[in-house]
């Protein structure tokens, strides 16, 4: 794999905000300010691509929940079953004697995955729900035939 061509640029930034950069690239370990600005630039763009209807992204949908509230896990899982072909997996995992966490993965048309994530989050029950996007997709998955 060949690496990608670097562009170099030049900004200008107030010194009270050069400073909290390089006091943010020293506590969290960046090479250089050049990368720290990179996972910046990054971290807005997959953002921006969050908010776009149409971009298809991958995804998770993170859930804390209170398992003990009836109807509850049978809703969350409905919800996965009816949009089946976003859902790719789930993981569940018991965190006290009442909470569970889910971690849902999910891929497709941002809207529809934000769509999918606050139905979740706002059932009944959900302590903390956090939808998570990336711009970057899972490999296609072989569809469904259409007879099942």
């Amino acid at each position: 794999m060949s690496k990608e061509k670097v562009s170099r640029i030049s900004i200008s930034l107030p010194e009270s905000l050069l400073e909290g950069l390089d006091k943010m690239v020293n506590q969290r370990g960046f090479e250089s300010r050049s990368q720290a600005i990179c996972d910046m630039i990054n971290l807005q763009i997959n953002e921006y691509r969050a908010k776009q209807g149409n971009t298809v992204m991958t995804g998770t949908v993170n859930l804390v929940y209170d398992h003990s509230v009836a109807g509850l896990q049978k809703r969350l899982h409905d919800l996965q079953f009816e949009y089946l072909d976003e859902v790719i997996s789930s993981l569940n995992v018991n965190l006290t004697h009442t909470n569970t966490l889910s971690i849902i993965l999910i891929q497709g048309p941002a809207d529809r995955l934000h769509e999918i994530a606050d139905k979740m989050i706002t059932s009944r029950g959900v302590v903390y729900g956090r939808l998570l996007l990336n711009s970057d997709i899972i490999p296609p998955i072989h569809p469904l035939p259409p007879s099942i």
